[in-house]
Formats: structure tokens, C-alpha cells, sequence
């Protein structure tokens, strides 16, 4: 008898809940249960519960209007935002609806991304956008990885030039997004071309890898946790700044 091997159970179970979400998502809207807009971002719960008939769609993600980063540190970030020129220099590690977002505040972004099926979706997006310059810096395959990563399937895949990235742009950066692979040596890497009043915002950082990067770091952690737009259940995004005279 031959064992099924469950290897890509949770993918799986993710991918066919984000189909039938989005599936149901369009038949509400045929039904006009659902209007073809989202709801204005201060009515939280209504924009959540929208939002959660778009998961795992890149480009419907990015009609509304938000980041992947929980609500309350969407709230906070653009009131840091708002309150600075709009000569914001940006650097980011993971391309999507956080770029766009960003690029209605910022005058130069660079945005890497590690993933070259999703960069066939997202570049063509992205290249509409003046300020906004996309580089794809694909992993490669190595024995002894120089720098890994942790996530799953990505075993013997080597990320030196995803995260050294920055470093190729070169100069300082009034915000560093920090959402896409290898997010302990992306911190390290970001640091040095973090601006003095610069924020880091890191994504996800209840999983104890990233705890432990961003507790070495020596960098201040205002932690935001709660609902995430298209996410069932709750996250955490952390905001990292510089402590006082460092």
C-alpha cells in the first residue's frame, strides 16, 4: 500500500482556503452582497472582513489600499509617514502591496524580490510606478548556503545577493521593509543604511527566529499585534527604530 506523503499539507489547506474565500468573494459580489470597492479603512472590522475574500491575490491585495502589515501598524506607520517630507527614500525586502502603498508617500523606492514567478506578476505592476525600481535577485543553489533561509523548501538555496541587495544601492534609507526571505541576515544588512530617525518595519515577528534577530539588534521594538488585512487570525508587526543617542 502506498503512504500519501503530507508533506505540502499546509500549503494545501492554505491554497484551498484562499480559493474558496475568493471564490466566494466574487459570487457576493455578483449577488451585490459585496460592493466592488472595499470599505474606507477606518471602519476596521467592515475593511477586514472584506478583505479576507482577496487573500493570496497579489493584485486585489493592492486594491485595498493597505499593506500586508497589521492594521495598527498601518495606522502607525502613516502618521510617522505623514508627518515627514515626502522626499522618503525606501528600501524593500519583498515586493507587493506594501510597495504601492508606499510609493504614494515616498520619492525613491527600491524593492527586491527573491521569487521570479511572482516577479512576472508584479514587475509589470511596478515598472508603472516613476519612482519605483524592482530588482529580482533570484537565490542560488548551494551546499553550504552563505546564507539560508529557515522557511520551508527553501533548504540548500543560498540568499548573499537577495539581502546584500542594500548594500548594492547603497546609501541611507528613511524606511527598510522587511518582509520577504532570510529576515534575520536582512536586519543585520539593513542597519548600517538605516537613516538616524529611520524606522525598520518588520513583519511577522512572533516567530521566534525573528525574535531573536531583532533582540541582538540593539534597535528600540514598538510591537503592533492584532488583524491583518486578508489574514484570518491575528499577526504582529513590529516597528525597529534607533535608541536614543545610537
Amino acid at each position: 500500500m502506498k503512504v500519501k506523503r503530507l508533506g505540502n499539507l499546509p500549503y494545501l489547506v492554505k491554497s484551498t482556503y484562499a480559493s474558496a474565500m475568493r471564490a466566494t468573494g466574487r459570487l457576493l459580489t455578483r449577488a451585490k452582497v459585496l460592493s466592488a470597492s472595499p470599505p474606507v479603512r477606518s471602519h476596521r472590522l467592515q475593511h477586514w472582513a472584506y478583505s479576507l475574500t482577496r487573500v493570496h491575490d497579489s493584485m486585489a491585495i493592492v486594491e485595498l489600499g493597505v499593506p500586508w502589515w497589521t492594521y495598527d501598524a498601518i495606522d502607525h506607520i502613516e502618521r510617522v509617514l505623514d508627518a515627514r517630507p515626502d522626499d522618503l527614500r525606501v528600501f524593500e525586502y519583498g515586493s507587493g502591496a506594501s510597495t504601492f502603498w508606499l510609493a504614494r508617500r515616498a520619492r525613491e523606492i527600491h524593492t527586491v524580490e527573491h521569487h521570479a514567478g511572482f516577479a512576472k506578476t508584479i514587475g509589470p505592476e511596478l515598472a508603472k510606478l516613476e519612482d519605483v525600481t524592482f530588482h529580482l535577485v533570484e537565490p542560488v543553489r548551494s551546499e553550504h548556503p552563505v546564507i539560508g533561509s529557515l522557511k520551508s523548501g527553501n533548504a540548500g538555496l543560498d540568499f548573499k545577493a537577495y539581502v546584500t541587495t542594500i548594500d548594492a544601492v547603497g546609501g541611507l534609507f528613511d524606511v527598510v521593509v522587511i518582509d520577504g526571505r532570510a529576515r534575520a541576515a536582512c536586519l543585520r544588512a539593513a542597519i548600517p543604511h538605516l537613516a538616524e530617525d529611520g524606522i525598520i518595519v518588520f513583519d511577522n515577528t512572533r516567530r521566534r527566529r525573528y525574535r531573536k534577530a531583532i533582540e541582538k539588534s540593539g534597535l528600540e521594538e514598538t510591537r503592533f499585534t492584532g488583524l491583518t488585512p486578508t489574514l484570518p487570525y491575528p499577526e504582529q508587526t513590529s516597528v525597529l527604530t534607533r535608541a536614543a543617542g545610537h
